[in-house]
């Protein structure tokens, strides 16, 4: 039977967008701001937990913790003719759903009723399988199939973010902080400073357009598997420092949809932490400096920084193969007296040019060698071999470290597109990167909402699959992996925030 896509009548199609993150702002009046948008000793999986229903007061029978992944409900829909309850609407055939666009609103009731893993988003969110203030009192903000940007939305549990989606049709929306208050009751203090920031995941956000001025495949919102070996560089670094450095442990990369990636440090130690500890790791991590206009983007002290040290490592072999030999970078002229000024001598830059000038074209990699051979010929007697060195260190932190969008790890109270929501512009789902495999995430393969909905038709049943049992929609698809990924990295975030409760609690009892 053919899958059909529910209406949602005339909602004006959302123009495509790629602002990944917002700047929480008190609202001037409303319950509600409107503005327009711009583009371990303790096994937990043995622990007893309770589960309320939401809602009510009714507290359901004792369950393993492993048992609430398995569980079969609403969130989570099989293929199937929707009941009354849904919006009314007209129906559109198969053969139309490639040649819709990601955000038309049918497509995403679609994509929102039947695959996004709203259970775990709410555990992830929660900290715990039950409704706590780390998802109730929780800011989102939805991106409005019109422009407009509703802010402050809060919810109990995830079946009402969930009616509320599906209610909206946001284009997409954006995950904010813990507050010490409901956000939608920040109306009854008594005044605006009362309402504050608590807690929210340290996140990081990078966008392959603050790598224009380096790579050479694509430019703007264009990326292909070349530059996109610049994010794999970006989240080898980044991810090593977070652990290694700072101790953190649950940490989830995100793909953005088109062209960048975002990271959720999720540890306890991290979520608490203020603005001023949040700037420290920020600026720990921030070595790439400037604009897009010329001139030298790395300074750093020496003798270089451990973090600094083990980075120049990871990246090395990257320099050489997806720098040097995919991009080369520095082919043609202009490009190349950029190099030349990055160098600190003179004598040898000049005779470096001369080489190069009587070479049209010669590739990066030869350019790169020149270096070294024209200063072991003793073409400049005034060589700083030391100075010489430090500045091709630099160079390859130029063309290899990280380029972060600061200003997004540097606030408590900043928002982040959830995972998971659907990129209007190229349809493709925000899923997690496995850190594991990362070089053969691919970004272009990632899932579109368009051949998700498509796959779930064209699934043929297997009686002996799954052990018999009828399988959940988003297990017919190639979305499972991702989500069988993201289950797995909550329920370890879950497991350790529930074993330090348990040490916690322990250690109050003995005294």
């Amino acid at each position: 039977m053919p899958h059909s896509i529910p209406s949602a009548g005339n909602s004006p199609p959302k123009p495509d967008m790629d602002v990944d993150s917002q700047e929480a702002t008190e609202p001037t009046n409303g319950d509600s701001q409107v503005s327009r948008a711009t583009d371990g000793d303790v096994d937990m999986t043995e622990l007893p937990v309770v589960e309320a229903q939401p809602g009510t007061g009714d507290v359901k029978k004792e369950t393993k913790l492993e048992d609430l992944f398995e569980d079969s409900d609403e969130e989570f829909p099989s293929s199937r003719p929707q009941d009354a309850s849904s919006p009314p609407g007209t129906s559109a055939p198969l053969g139309d759903i490639a040649s819709l666009k990601a955000s038309d609103p049918g497509l995403m009731r679609s994509f929102y009723q039947r695959l996004f893993p709203w259970r775990y988003l709410f555990q992830w969110l929660n900290h715990s399988p039950t409704p706590t203030p780390d998802f109730g009192h929780r800011e989102f903000a939805f991106t409005l199939q019109n422009d407009a940007y509703l802010r402050y939305q809060s919810f109990q549990t995830s079946d009402l973010l969930r009616k509320d989606v599906l209610r909206l049709m946001p284009s997409r929306f954006e995950i904010g902080p813990v507050y010490n208050t409901n956000p939608r009751e920040r109306k009854t203090l008594r005044n605006s400073s009362a309402f504050k920031p608590l807690s929210k995941e340290l996140c990081f956000d990078i966008d392959l357009t603050d790598y224009d001025e380096i790579r050479t495949c694509c430019d703007k919102a264009n990326i292909c598997n070349k530059c996109w070996q610049f994010m794999t560089m970006a989240i080898k670094v980044i991810d090593i420092a977070l652990r290694e450095d700072f101790g953190f442990k649950h940490i989830m990369w995100v793909y953005s949809g088109r062209r960048g990636a975002h990271a959720w440090v999720c540890d306890k130690k991290a979520r608490v932490m203020d603005d001023q500890k949040r700037r420290a790791i920020a600026g720990y991590l921030e070595v790439i400096r400037g604009g897009s206009q010329s001139g030298k983007k790395v300074n750093v002290k020496r003798p270089l920084h451990p973090h600094l040290t083990r980075s120049l490592d990871i990246l090395k072999t990257h320099f050489q193969e997806d720098v040097l030999e995919e991009q080369n970078p520095w082919e043609s002229e202009e490009r190349s007296k950029k190099l030349l000024q990055l160098l600190p001598d003179k004598t040898l830059n000049e005779a470096l040019q001369k080489k190069w000038d009587s070479a049209p074209g010669r590739a990066s990699t030869s350019k790169w060698a020149d270096i070294d051979t024209l200063a072991k010929s003793g073409v400049s007697k005034h060589l700083d071999p030391k100075a010489l060195k430090e500045a091709k260190q630099d160079i390859v932190l130029e063309y290899t470290y990280p380029r972060l969008d600061i200003e997004v790890s540097k606030k408590l109270n900043h928002l982040l597109k959830s995972p998971f929501v659907v990129h209007p512009g190229t349809g493709r789902v925000c899923v997690p990167i496995d850190t594991a495999a990362l070089e053969d995430f691919d970004p272009l393969g990632v899932p579109t909402v368009q051949g998700l909905l498509q796959e779930i038709d064209e699934w043929k049943e297997d009686g002996d699959a799954n052990g018999g049992k009828p399988l959940q929609d988003w297990e017919k698809t190639s979305l499972r992996p991702y989500i069988e990924q993201f289950r797995s990295f909550v329920l370890n975030l879950m497991k350790d925030e529930r074993d330090v409760k348990v040490k916690r609690e322990a250690d109050a009892m003995d005294f």
